[in-house]
């Protein structure tokens, strides 16, 4: 599962790449196990006289639009969903046919917190929040061994360069802020 080099820069390397947790697949796999069935039984017990092959068509029609809403739809999407997280950033890619991506600065980052149900900490998974700097914030759902990634994170933004000022004055320009005048003095 190896993400595109030419989404990275020169010197950015993948520290981890993650997909969303199975946990979101059982569902749409049933889907399509109970349309499959449906649809067997259907074959077997409906009669094959006329009326009874208008009726095998019709549950086949709701069938396979339910199988396809409800079961391939959301595998596709847990399929090409990319948690992607670097020396330099954060990537969240997805879609299937529009694919859309989302980079976080690691220097940008605020604040991230780990949301895990009970089941989540039974399969070691969780939902990340990551916030980041002008009210930004990323959400990666379903996100296997959250807590090792959390702590991968947290080790990651220590770690990331400081982001360059710009408008850095030499201190031996810096003058002394003058006096307030008025009610309020210092």
């Amino acid at each position: 599962m190896a993400f595109p080099e030419d989404v990275l820069t020169d010197e950015e390397e993948v520290v981890l790449h993650l997909a969303p947790h199975w946990k979101a697949a059982v569902a749409p796999v049933a889907v399509l196990a109970l349309a499959l069935t449906g649809e067997i039984l259907a074959w077997v017990m409906l009669p094959e006289t006329e009326g009874g092959t208008v009726a095998l068509w019709l549950i086949s029609a709701i069938l396979l639009w339910n199988s396809l809403r409800y079961g391939v739809r959301p595998l596709l999407i847990w399929r090409f969903t990319h948690y992607v997280f670097t020396n330099e950033r954060i990537l969240l890619q997805h879609g299937v046919l529009v694919r859309e991506r989302r980079d976080l600065p690691l220097n940008r980052v605020n604040d991230h917190a780990l949301t895990q149900s009970v089941l989540d900490r039974m399969l070691g998974s969780g939902t990340l929040t990551v916030d980041s700097i002008g009210d930004q914030s990323a959400v990666l759902a379903g996100l296997p061994h959250a807590e090792r990634v959390q702590t991968i994170l947290y080790d990651l933004i220590e770690h990331s360069p400081a982001e360059p000022e710009e408008d850095e004055e030499d201190p031996e320009q810096q003058t002394a802020p003058e006096p307030r005048r008025g009610l309020f003095r210092r």
